[in-house]
C-alpha cells in the first residue's frame, strides 16, 4: 500500500462489526462460542465480542454504569458532576485513577492534554453546552481558570483555586471504560475478546478463526454525519489497546472558516496545524485515548518528540503536507500491522 494513499485512521463501530462478523460467524477452531454484546454508553455505542459459553452482558453493563456514574458530565449524579458543581464530597477510585493518569499526561505533554479544558470547549460550542463563538476577551478570561495546575487531588477531595474550573474527561473516559470492561472480562477468565466503545478499542487473544483481531481503516473525507465508511486498509492487532482522535468529523464553518473540535488549552482556540487524525497504540486504552488527543493539540513535530521518550506508546498520524496533500507518519513498529 502506497503511503500517499493511506488515509485518516478512524475506528468505526460499523466497520468493526462488518470485519469482525466474519471472525465471529466463520469457522470456529474450538467448541466455545463467541458472544457479542452491544448498546449505548457515554453518548455513543459500544460493541464487545468475547469467547465464552455464557453471556456476560449483565456484568459488562454494570461495569459501564460504574464508569458512567464516576466520569460522565451528562449524568447528574456522577462524581464528576458533583466536582464541577463544587459539592463537598469524596471522589471514587475510578475518578482518582483517571485524574492521576490525566495529570501524568498533562505534565508529559506540557499541558496539551488538560481535563480542565471544559469551559473552553463549552465556549466554542463543542461541549455539553452550546453558544456563539467567544470573543478574544472571553477566551482570555476563561483561560484564567483553565489548567491542571489550578486543581489538586488531596486524598479523595478535589481542591480548586477557582470554583469556575470545570473538569471534562471526555478525552480519556471512553478509553478508561474500555479498560474497565477488559479487566472485567479477564476477571471472568476470558482470554479472547475485543472491546470497542465509540471507536476506542482493546483486543486480546484471537478471534473465532484463531487469528489476530482486524480493525477497519476508513478513507479521509470531511463527514460530520459519519455516513462515509469506505475501508482503505486494515490494522491487525492483539493484546493491545488503541484510540483515535481526529477533526474531520467534528468541526463547523463560521464566516467561511473551518473550526476543529480540538481546543488547545494554552491558547484557548481550536488547533490550526496540519494533523488530521492521530491513532495511538498503547498498553491500555485510557493512555492511548489521552495521548491521541494530546497529539492533535501538539502537532506532528512535537508529537514525535513525545513519542521518542516512550517505548510504551506508538502512533499513526495522518496530516497535510506543505503542498496540502494527505501524508502519513507512523511509528516504525506499526508498519507490519497495516495491510490493504
Amino acid at each position: 500500500m502506497k503511503k500517499k494513499n493511506i488515509c485518516r485512521l478512524l475506528i468505526l463501530p460499523l466497520a468493526i462489526l462488518s470485519i469482525v462478523a466474519v471472525a465471529v460467524f466463520g469457522e470456529r477452531r474450538n467448541n466455545t462460542a463467541y458472544q457479542r454484546d452491544s448498546g449505548f454508553i457515554f453518548g455513543t455505542s459500544y460493541n464487545i465480542i468475547y469467547q465464552s459459553d455464557n453471556s456476560l452482558k449483565k456484568g459488562i453493563e454494570q461495569t459501564l454504569a460504574e464508569v458512567d456514574n464516576s466520569l460522565s458530565p451528562f449524568n447528574k449524579e456522577s462524581v464528576i458532576t458533583a466536582v464541577n458543581e463544587n459539592r463537598d464530597m469524596k471522589v471514587d477510585k475510578m475518578f482518582a485513577d483517571v485524574y492521576g493518569l490525566a495529570r501524568q499526561v498533562y505534565v508529559d505533554t506540557d499541558g496539551a492534554f488538560d481535563i480542565t479544558v471544559g469551559p473552553l470547549v463549552n465556549a466554542w460550542g463543542f461541549g455539553f453546552k452550546s453558544g456563539t463563538m467567544p470573543t478574544d476577551k472571553e477566551v482570555d478570561r476563561i483561560r484564567g481558570y483553565v489548567g491542571m495546575e489550578k486543581i489538586s487531588l488531596n486524598g479523595r477531595t478535589i481542591e480548586k483555586q477557582d470554583p469556575r474550573t470545570l473538569l471534562d474527561c471526555s478525552a480519556i473516559a471512553k478509553g478508561y471504560g474500555v479498560d474497565m470492561v477488559a479487566d472485567y472480562l479477564k476477571s471472568q477468565g476470558i482470554k479472547n475478546y475485543m472491546v470497542e466503545i465509540g471507536g476506542e478499542i482493546a483486543a486480546k487473544g484471537h478471534n473465532a478463526n484463531g487469528n489476530a483481531w482486524k480493525i477497519g481503516v476508513t478513507k479521509p473525507t470531511d463527514d460530520t454525519l459519519a455516513v462515509k465508511q469506505d475501508i482503505q486498509a486494515v490494522l491487525t492487532m492483539t493484546d493491545i489497546a488503541m484510540a483515535t482522535s481526529g477533526n474531520y468529523r467534528n468541526y463547523y464553518y463560521k464566516n467561511g472558516k473551518k473550526y476543529a473540535h480540538t481546543i488547545d488549552p494554552k491558547t484557548g482556540y481550536p488547533v490550526q496545524h496540519s494533523i488530521l487524525s492521530t491513532t495511538v497504540i498503547a498498553d491500555n486504552c485510557a493512555k492511548a485515548d489521552a495521548y491521541a488527543t494530546a497529539f492533535m493539540v501538539l502537532g506532528l513535530n512535537k508529537a514525535q518528540k513525545v513519542l521518542s521518550r516512550h517505548n510504551d506508546i506508538k502512533a499513526y498520524i495522518i496530516y497535510s503536507d506543505d503542498k496540502g496533500k494527505t501524508a502519513v507518519w507512523c511509528s516504525p513498529e506499526l508498519k507490519d500491522n497495516i495491510t490493504e
